[in-house]
């Protein structure tokens, strides 16, 4: 190989010179590592890759209400990711501790030959049945990932994966000409994914990949309908990975994950303000109005708010989790609604109780990875009376699981929005700020 040396002004020509010498080749490589620039591009582009994947899925029938007007359930979705991750030499403690970890920017487009039909049936009420069938339609997604690696050796890697993004419907319900798609009730929807993977190492940069994945559609009870669509199915695709080396064979020396981590126990504070529509405005609507009336399955619905006040013990006792328990506090404002509506549905079997007030207690469990943090809770309602529907389609536990973002110049006050839910169907989507108080 030939490469042109500096010119020889005196000669007025430029020469040139064999490579193959060591010493010529010696005096390149030591220019090309000690030019701050060159090395920082290079060391830049290592902690990015990217990956394109396939997922033949099907639609999850999650009850028998669902199975009787559920027809096709198949699905097609295409993603395309930019994959990041710190590396060895970065000394981040937090991706130490997980392995080094992928966090990942994605789009993903869901081809979804999903339909629904009800077919004549007293249970359906007033509701009558329509010469064609709805359509899911297609789902077009912008989310993140956070993918953790648990086993790494040369040419093989296992991981598990967690994402939440935001979605759009090209097709909503609508008493028009959608008037069965009781899966998606809005254009804007709530998205979450989970996945387990293998990687297959083909070469130093390049894998191909192989796993199952879950996701979930819907729109957080902020409309009705909202039974949401719930796919599962396998995923292949292709992996670029630059970092694979150095994080392959750094993880074995590094030294962040070493760094000692003080546990200590903390109170945490909390106040949220959430969004609601009403599943018993749902219900009047669709089976207990004639079809004559202008609200005769309607696709509009009011929304309500709802406020939380939540205070939790919780012992941090890795950089990464924090575990405890906590007491709930709800006020909904829908109250006097739904003692409303729940005459017009016609299911009193006993006296109608209904409070604004509920409360609970909750075991909570915080995943964090520098300000960020999943939290998550499980809870039992101690007292609850939000009428007979509330009964049929609630269950005495409820859920709540949101992304948030810690402010530690302002002594960790953490801003969050979250999910909360009965079974995994949405009850409302509200907005967190909370204050830890270290003990």
């Amino acid at each position: 190989m030939l490469l042109p040396s500096l010119t020889e002004r005196s000669r007025g020509r430029v020469s040139f010179i064999n490579c193959r010498s060591w010493r010529v080749r010696l005096l390149l490589f030591s220019l090309f590592i000690s030019n701050p620039a060159i090395a920082q591009e290079r060391d830049s582009v290592s902690h990015w890759g990217f990956s394109a994947s396939i997922s033949p899925g099907r639609l999850i029938v999650m009850d028998n209400y669902q199975k009787r007007w559920q027809r096709k359930k198949q699905t097609m979705a295409f993603a395309v990711e930019a994959n990041h991750t710190e590396l060895p030499s970065d000394n981040n403690p937090y991706a130490s501790d997980f392995n080094y970890p992928l966090i990942s920017f994605g789009a993903k487009l869901s081809l979804n030959d999903i339909t629904m039909h009800r077919s004549p049936d007293p249970a359906w009420g007033m509701a009558q049945e329509v010469d064609y069938d709805s359509w899911m339609g297609n789902v077009l997604t912008a989310y993140a990932t956070f993918t953790r690696t648990i086993y790494r050796q040369r040419h093989w890697s296992f991981d598990y994966s967690l994402g939440t993004g935001i979605s759009y419907a090209e097709h909503k319900y609508s008493n028009g000409n959608n008037i069965d798609n009781e899966l998606i009730g809005s254009r804007f929807l709530v998205y979450f994914t989970c996945g387990l993977h293998a990687t297959y190492r083909f070469a130093r940069q390049w894998g191909v990949m192989g796993g199952v994945e879950f996701y979930h559609h819907s729109n957080g009870a902020l409309n009705r309908p909202n039974k949401g669509a719930n796919i599962v199915g396998p995923v292949v695709g292709v992996r670029y990975m630059p970092y694979y080396d150095e994080v392959l064979n750094g993880a074995k020396t590094a030294t962040a994950s070493t760094k000692q981590f003080n546990r200590y126990w903390f109170v945490n504070i909390g106040a949220s303000i959430g969004a609601k529509t009403l599943n018993e405005d749902w219900q009047l609507t669709q089976f207990h109005t004639h079809p004559d009336s202008a609200r005769y399955r309607t696709g509009r619905f009011r929304m309500y708010t709802a406020y939380a006040l939540q205070a939790d013990v919780m012992w941090r006792y890795a950089r990464r989790w924090a575990t405890g328990l906590g007491a709930d506090l709800f006020y909904g404002t829908y109250a006097d609604r739904v003692k409303e509506v729940e005459p017009l549905l016609m299911r009193q079997e006993e006296p109608l109780k209904v409070s604004p007030w509920s409360w609970g207690l909750a075991l909570k469990h915080h995943v964090y990875y520098g300000n960020l943090s999943a939290q998550m809770s499980l809870g039992y309602y101690l007292y609850r009376h939000m009428g007979t529907n509330a009964k049929e389609v609630e269950q005495p536990y409820y859920e709540r699981i949101g992304v948030h973002y810690s402010f530690p110049r302002l002594g960790g006050l953490t801003i969050g929005a979250c999910v909360k839910a009965h079974l995994t169907k949405a009850d409302l989507t509200e907005l967190i700020i909370s204050y830890p108080l270290s003990l």
